[in-house]
């Protein structure tokens, strides 16, 4: 590389340094933190940035997509689906062949791997500025390839996913930095004095394949995607055939900044393929994709952590998140939180929760205040397209009709509130509903909700609160949980309950009421899933997650 490019790659780095000391400084110390804003406000992006980002997703409706990547077939696919307009989005985008991508992804490993790893991360952090310089587009993406709303798309898929991007960022630099280049070993050997120079390389494990799920894209692909390229090794993002685009935007995004530093853009490539004919397991078998990360359901994450061997695997599946109510302090403020957060984004996210424990006492005036504020929300359309945003698949329509229909005539279960549609004030023909809450009275009833029902359902169940506990415990266990809730004034209750979500690996929230959504979780702060149960074998993020993605190797020599 010439004097300009060094000096280009000393800038970038100099450029970045400062973001990156303070995300590492944020996970070290757990504080609240962000480089990146997640309000939409034209005070603070000016006034033309969100038209221009608007104009920007509707060029695309209607085009194909073609990021001239390596193996091109010929063949287009498209099948993203607005839930807002009921109309496909009409883009294409162009195929190519597996093992091609993959043979572009290892030529261009090479310079990558030989890459000072502070550039590399240097060059995910510009990667991450102009993500988010272009996060207006992607709202407009998102929403209309998930559902969900217009703010939740702009925080939750934007800034709030950059910030998990970074946060492994700042674990990788951890981890690296932590191996000394190069060592001199001194010691003796009987009469002989032993000299050494040691040298110690980092080496990446190979091809890294992103599995993305069709509600969040970017959620997990930023951490996953960031977590590979720093470590050394390209990245294959393979998305949901009904929510390409907003991954699409981010390869489209990265293979850029690696082709105007002087990188192989083929560091980063798009794999599409359709519902009927699924191309993951052409790249899960390959034997240079060497790291997989995997979000979606159960049934495939579970096939891949069956199946998966001397490889890396990392999956975040799904699992029955609730909220056991043993006592409260302000009855209308956790029914508040509880109706908010089983309604934000219709209950298509991995932190919603499914299944309330409510003490006997309790019962009745906490069930019926929950469902008078899911009804308030409900009633006013704009606060519900705000919160609720649409339903992004005709399954999840479909769980909750089949939910409906399977506590019909059942003993000690009424219907509480009936889902139903609300009017979305700027698409009427959007896709919406409302939640279902049932109520579970007596028997065991728990193969109602015993398995993640993805959609706007809400089970509320009378129990005692430490058999509450109990169960709700085992399922975390046995079913997977990554968020649950608990509700009490008696500390002696808390503590005893404690201990038994950390045996059971599900991570906790405790009391929570106020302006901040339950489910909510902070990049560099709250450690999302702990892989410890069903829900996900590994966490977003921490050392684990990055470190074990390269490896060390050392060679030694007699210093002369």
């Amino acid at each position: 590389m010439d004097g300009a490019g060094l000096d280009r790659n000393a800038e970038l780095i100099a450029r970045h340094a400062a973001t990156l000391e303070a995300a590492i400084d944020a996970v070290r110390t757990r504080r609240a933190w962000s480089p990146y804003s997640d309000s939409p406000s034209t005070k603070i992006h000016g006034a033309d940035k969100p038209p221009a980002g608007k104009t920007a997703f509707e060029a695309r409706l209607g085009t194909t997509i073609d990021l001239n990547q390596p193996g091109p077939t010929g063949a287009t696919v498209g099948e993203e689906v607005s839930p807002y307009t009921g109309q496909p989005l009409g883009i294409r985008y162009a195929v190519h062949d597996p093992d091609a991508l993959v043979a572009g992804a290892m030529r261009a490993m090479t310079g990558w791997r030989d890459t000072d790893f502070e550039l590399r991360i240097a060059l995910c952090l510009e990667m991450a500025h102009r993500l988010y310089d272009r996060n207006f587009e992607m709202a407009h993406a998102v929403m209309h390839v998930a559902g969900q709303s217009y703010t939740q798309a702009f925080s939750g898929s934007g800034p709030n996913a950059l910030d998990r991007g970074v946060e492994a960022l700042a674990y990788a630099a951890k981890a690296m930095r932590d191996v000394a280049p190069t060592a001199d070993y001194h010691r003796p050997f009987g009469a002989e004095q032993v000299a050494l120079r040691k040298t110690y390389t980092l080496v990446p494990r190979g091809v890294g394949l992103v599995i993305c799920c069709a509600s969040f894209p970017t959620w997990n692909a930023y951490p996953a995607m960031f977590a590979s390229l720093a470590t050394g090794n390209p990245v294959i993002v393979k998305p949901h055939p009904i929510a390409v685009l907003p991954m699409a935007i981010v390869v489209e995004t990265c293979r850029q900044v690696l082709a105007d530093h002087g990188f192989d853009p083929n560091l980063v490539t798009l794999a599409v393929d359709t519902l009927a004919e699924p191309v993951a397991g052409r790249f899960v078998d390959h034997p240079d994709v060497q790291i997989i990360d995997f979000t979606g359901s159960p049934r495939y994450g579970g096939h891949l952590e069956r199946t998966v061997t001397g490889k890396l695997l990392f999956t975040e599946t799904a699992g029955v998140n609730t909220i056991v109510v043993d006592s409260v302090a302000d009855l209308d403020a956790v029914a508040r939180a509880i109706a908010r957060s089983s309604s934000l984004f219709s209950a298509q996210m991995c932190t919603s929760p499914q299944t309330v424990y409510i003490a006997p006492d309790l019962f009745e005036p906490l069930s019926a205040a929950i469902v008078e504020q899911v009804d308030a929300i409900a009633a006013d359309p704009a606060q519900a397209a705000g919160i609720m945003g649409a339903i992004q698949g005709q399954v999840s329509l479909d769980v909750v009709a089949e939910t409906r229909r399977s506590v019909e005539g059942l003993e000690s279960v009424r219907v509480l509130r009936e889902a139903a549609p609300y009017p979305h004030p700027q698409f009427p023909d959007a896709r919406t509903l409302t939640p279902l809450v049932i109520a579970i009275e007596g028997g065991d009833r728990h193969d109602l909700y015993a398995a993640e029902r993805f959609g706007p359902v809400l089970f509320l169940v009378r129990r005692p609160a430490d058999e509450a506990v109990m169960e709700a415990t085992w399922l975390a266990k046995t079913r997977g949980s990554i968020s649950s809730y608990l509700y009490s004034t008696d500390e002696d209750f808390i503590d005893r309950s404690t201990p038994a979500y950390e045996a059971a690996g599900a991570n906790l929230s405790i009391n929570l009421t106020g302006a901040m959504w339950i489910n909510f979780a902070a990049a560099y702060s709250d450690y999302h899933v702990t892989g410890l149960n069903p829900a996900g074998n590994a966490c977003l993020a921490d050392l684990a997650f990055v470190a074990s993605r390269f490896r060390i190797v050392q060679r030694r020599r007699p210093i002369a």
